[in-house]
């Protein structure tokens, strides 16, 4: 009987595990060249914060950002991943029939619902 998993079963990793290793070792090895040979010259300048080419109004750490641009982030992630699954199911149309029609328009009919949701809530006006 034929015992899996003896020592040639381990020497087939080796050679993920040598890109592996190059893999963890190369970006930090570049970070180590770029802290030790960079020049090192920070002025008034090079340390205030960039607003638009213009001096900036207000302490950057004291503006605070409205809930609105997170709430619309999330919003564009959510209608971003339908278009993920909009993509697919049009390429495999065909294939799919009527339950992929089906479960498609279930799925977006659900997204239709929290759009509408949303907006009438508001939350994509900004006045």
């Amino acid at each position: 009987m034929r015992v899996h998993g003896g020592p040639e079963a381990v020497e087939s990793y080796i050679p993920i595990l040598f890109f592996a290793a190059i893999a963890a070792v190369f970006p930090v090895a570049i970070l180590l060249v770029m802290a030790l040979f960079r020049q090192q010259a920070p002025n008034a300048t090079k340390l205030s914060p960039y607003e638009c080419g213009v001096v900036s109004s207000t302490d950057a750490h004291d503006h605070r950002f409205s809930v609105r641009y997170y709430l619309i982030a999330v919003l564009f992630v959510v209608f971003d991943v339908e278009t993920v699954f909009l993509f697919p199911w049009a390429v495999m149309y065909d294939k799919l029939l009527l339950f992929g029609l089906i479960e498609m328009a279930i799925f977006l009919y659900i997204l239709v619902l929290g759009y509408v949701y949303v907006w009438k809530r508001g939350a994509l006006s900004w006045a």
